[in-house]
């Protein structure tokens, strides 16, 4: 097991660097420059001033040479100064990074929470209107965009019956809040963004756990269980369900980079004070530190979360353990 872990660690190092170089590139041959978005059309800059400029964050320099100048900087974790406020990159992420880690894990714990018992009960009352009912649900969850849902809620629970707030974590007399108050003002303004964010990985697991849980049941070791005269409880919840956790827990790991993914939609519409919307703004206005900077907490986070599921994986699956000996 240890050998396994190990390399899945190591791993991890080319993948972020190939992603790293990659996003790099992208956004460095995207039309326009930083100079153009942070002085426009202004007739006061002259180009001396914004040569200037691209001189001092080094942006005059080739691509190859700008990445290699920002890999040595990452190794010492630096990731550098924003070029709209000169802030440094590393404590704008940090001051942003708790609240989109909070969404997340909130969300993953709610598509887990619902998403396999729904599909379990689906699989054991198969083809029963509850089963029907949940099918239909998944297909109008795959089908329906998440920014639009986004625009639904907020315009039926926010703006016309004012039941959730719509932006923000908190209102701006929290401060004057006892810590139940805050804890309460901060589960309404969570409300609307996990729905949002859960809402197709909820759908997309709940399937996957439904169709392990039917090919498990299908199984001799549970005709033989049940022929035992074993409670069909104890054969649901301790022989099958464990062994159809396997291809779901795979599902699960690969659900976090949609979730980090979709934060940087989902953190805009909400106004969500998050990395993913630090994000979105960075790429709005061509900040390349503090893009690259998001992009490499983003990587590291759902190589994090695959390095995760690979370790439950092998948990579950003795046979994985045995692959990684070798």
């Amino acid at each position: 097991m240890r050998r396994y872990v190990i390399k899945r660690l190591l791993l991890m190092a080319p993948m972020l660097i190939g992603i790293s170089f990659i996003l790099f590139a992208v956004m460095h041959l995207a039309p326009g420059d930083p100079s153009s978005i942070r002085y426009g059309l202004n007739p006061e800059v002259s180009d001396s001033a914004r040569a200037r400029f691209n001189s001092m964050y080094g942006l005059d320099k080739p691509i190859s040479e700008q990445f290699i100048g920002w890999m040595k900087r990452i190794a010492v974790l630096d990731l550098g100064r924003s070029l709209m406020d000169d802030a440094p990159v590393r404590e704008k992420i940090l001051s942003r990074l708790p609240a989109t880690l909070l969404l997340q894990v909130v969300s993953l714990a709610v598509i887990f929470c619902l998403a396999l018992p729904i599909g379990v009960l689906s699989a054991v009352r198969k083809d029963s209107v509850f089963d029907r009912v949940m099918t239909v649900s998944v297909f109008v969850g795959y089908a329906m965009p998440a920014f639009w849902l986004a625009l639904i809620l907020i315009m039926v629970f926010g703006v016309r019956l004012q039941w959730l707030p719509i932006s923000g974590m908190s209102p701006w007399y929290a401060q004057y809040l006892s810590l139940p108050e805050n804890v309460l003002t901060l589960a309404r303004h969570m409300v609307l963004p996990v729905i949002v964010t859960a809402f197709g990985g909820l759908a997309g697991l709940s399937r996957y756990s439904r169709a392990s849980m039917i090919e498990v049941l299908g199984e001799n070791y549970i005709l033989t269980a049940r022929a035992k005269g074993l409670r069909e409880r104890r054969v649901i919840l301790v022989h099958a369900l464990k062994n159809a956790l396997l291809p779901i827990i795979t599902i699960l790991g690969l659900t976090l980079p949609a979730l980090i993914s979709g934060s940087f939609i989902f953190e805009t519409i909400f106004a969500w004070p998050g990395m993913g919307r630090l994000g979105y703004e960075a790429v709005m206005n061509y900040d390349y530190p503090m893009v690259m900077g998001v992009g490499l907490i983003s990587t590291l986070l759902t190589l994090v979360g695959v390095f995760l599921s690979d370790v439950a994986y092998a948990l579950v699956d003795p046979r994985i353990r045995l692959e990684g000996r070798k």
